[in-house]
């Protein structure tokens, strides 16, 4: 992998992953674009513990341009776009209408391919490899931000989710505290840790998984299962059996493995409902462990977070989707119309 970081107009930082040694990157952003100025602020909701980031600038960002404007295209002739070269495999840049910015983190976009037509499922392994490389890059690089505690990569596919530029893409957020969801894991660790005298939860899930009937498909470094308390109608949780707490813990042998498991996952993610559908929305999710201070989780260390994707849907059925109403949006109380057992059923019935 060769990276190359450069600069836009504007000042945001681009960075190029090729697969080829010897690829020059030299071409210069010819757009006339200000500095970019956010408006971001994190505020803190002291009923409920947790954060909001008030970003009132992303009112004004691109939203569902035609395939002729796509921001995310490699620039051609005057058409002008946020990746100045012709071409590229995979391409990272610090987002022109951040949710965190300055004092309150970071947001970049990852571009999977420069093809605007494809979509990660169609992307070959040497290809998802790379993603993952820089995935795993950005998440050392963003470390190391005396703001950033916890880095978060994932995707949104599909216009159901609320994707507003087609070409396949996904983003990193670099948060300055550590997450509401990641502290609700954590202190479900600590708790375990001390009612069973060290034993880690993460293990004692994936052991007990791996053991029964939800279990999607499995190999030699890497296990995916539809978990048994799912809160999506179709929802894979992905790990490496070796735990590590973030994609810098990865050996050589989990990283050459991944592909073909992930992309396998997301094409059978397409076959779920059938022939004649349209692709399935999902978001795609890394849980990896803060970097901060873990204090406030007495007896816990991050060696003891479990790295791990999670995949899931909003789209039930055919046609039908999973909106998050009442009981969800209101009480943060999941209702879940799919039984876990059925959805891994249906999961290994679609195996290419």
């Amino acid at each position: 992998m060769k990276k190359t970081s450069t600069r836009l107009a504007d000042g945001r930082e681009l960075i190029y992953y090729d697969l080829r040694d010897d690829t020059v990157r030299d071409a210069v952003d010819r757009r006339p674009l200000e500095r970019t100025v956010t408006t971001s602020e994190v505020r803190r909701d002291v009923l409920l513990g947790d954060s909001v980031a008030i970003a009132s600038h992303r009112q004004g960002r691109t939203y569902h341009p035609p395939a002729d404007q796509c921001p995310l295209c490699p620039t051609t002739g005057d058409r002008l776009s946020e990746i100045p070269d012709s071409s590229y495999d995979v391409a990272v840049f610090e987002n022109r209408f951040p949710s965190l910015a300055g004092d309150s983190g970071r947001c970049e976009v990852v571009c999977f391919t420069s093809d605007h037509d494809a979509s990660f499922a169609s992307l070959t392994e040497e290809q998802a490899r790379l993603v993952l490389d820089a995935w795993t890059d950005r998440t050392s690089e963003l470390s190391h931000l005396p703001s950033v505690e916890q880095v978060f990569c994932f995707e949104n596919r599909g216009e159901e989710i609320g994707v507003t530029l087609g070409h396949p893409h996904g983003q990193i957020y670099a948060y300055p505290f550590t997450t509401p969801r990641t502290a609700l894991m954590l202190r479900s660790l600590a708790a375990h840790k001390e009612a069973t005298g060290g034993e880690n939860l993460f293990d004692s899930v994936l052991e007990r998984e791996l053991a029964g009937e939800r279990v999607v498909l499995e190999g030699e470094h890497w296990a995916a299962f539809v978990p048994y308390s799912a809160h999506w109608p179709y929802e894979v949780h992905l790990y490496p059996k070796r735990r590590v707490p973030d994609l810098l813990g990865l050996d050589e042998a989990a990283r050459t493995e991944f592909p073909k498991v992930y992309l396998e996952l997301l094409r059978r993610f397409d076959r779920i409902f059938g022939e004649g559908e349209p692709p399935t929305p999902y978001i795609s999710a890394w849980h990896q462990a803060p970097f901060g201070t873990l204090e406030e989780f007495e007896g816990v260390s991050r060696d003891d977070f479990a790295l791990h994707l999670e995949l899931f849907t909003i789209r039930r059925t055919s046609g039908k989707l999973k909106f998050l109403a009442g009981s969800e949006s209101g009480m943060s109380v999941f209702i879940n119309d799919v039984p876990p057992e059925f959805a891994a059923q249906r999961l290994r019935e679609v195996a290419s």
